[in-house]
């Protein structure tokens, strides 16, 4: 299966998904190119920013996408 493929199977089971939580569950480290290609195939893909506090307590913003 391609990571295009588990990517989609993900979203389309109403789950959403960080860059973090692609390379933990789907082996997918390049997520935001495969949004892309996905998107350029006419997929309706939402991004929403979420701000996360990091390890060093410092807060970040980071995507979360869902279809």
């Amino acid at each position: 299966m391609t990571q295009k493929k588990r990517l989609l199977n993900h979203l389309q089971s109403g789950r959403s998904l960080t860059r973090l939580q692609s390379w933990d569950l789907l082996g997918i480290l390049e997520c935001p190119a495969r949004i892309s290609e996905l998107r350029s195939e006419g997929y309706d893909i939402t991004t929403t920013m979420r701000t996360v506090t990091n390890r060093y307590n410092e807060s970040v913003r980071i995507a979360v996408w869902k279809m």
